[in-house]
């Protein structure tokens, strides 16, 4: 009979094993023959990319334009205040639509309010506004026109255009300009009003 020490052992199943049972030769035949088919398949099938399948750009479409663009310039910088309409915010951002320092006959105006910016109290068509606005002396004298042209033509107004030529002399004229012009104290009087 058996020893009682054991019985318990005897009853329990002998520990798996993992023998040595390779992948099939078959199996690794039909693998080595799909592989060797999509090299096949691949190297006969290859066709660089037809002109016909590209979307007819040329390299002359990717060019920066020599001249600068007043909307997309007001739109990277001026629509957050202003508003895309030009009507501003009431209270906080003054309008460009219809404004008097928009629509002023002589357009060093505006170049002069971009190129030094405003600090105080301005007034624009009869309402009150006390903030600043950033000058805008970084941008070339193309831009600041181009900028300038764009606002005095849009939003209802219809002002005349300037040039670079107009930015630069009036960029010359006010260089000693130290800081943000004080709102209608330094640019009333050149309304004329």
């Amino acid at each position: 009979m058996s020893d009682p020490r054991f019985n318990q052992q005897s009853r329990e199943q002998p520990e798996p094993h993992e023998g040595s049972r390779p992948v099939p030769k078959i199996v690794l035949t039909v693998i080595g023959l799909l592989l060797l088919w999509a090299v096949y398949h691949l190297y006969t099938s290859f066709n660089p990319m037809p002109a016909s399948v590209g979307d007819d750009r040329v390299a002359a479409d990717f060019a920066v334009p020599a001249t600068a663009d007043g909307g997309q310039l007001y739109t990277a910088n001026c629509v957050a205040c202003h508003q895309a309409t030009g009507a501003g915010v009431p209270g906080v951002f003054p309008p460009l639509s219809k404004s008097e320092w928009v629509d002023a006959a002589d357009p060093g105006v505006m170049i002069r309010i971009l190129l030094h910016g405003i600090h105080g109290p301005l007034t624009v068509e009869g309402a009150h506004y006390n903030g600043e606005m950033p000058n805008f002396s970084k941008f070339s004298d193309e831009e600041v026109a181009a900028l300038v042209t764009h606002v005095r033509s849009s939003f209802g107004n219809a002002a005349s255009a300037t040039d670079a030529k107009k930015v630069a002399q009036v960029r010359e004229e006010t260089k000693g300009q130290q800081g943000p012009w004080k709102g209608d104290e330094d640019l009333r009087p050149l309304l004329g009003k």
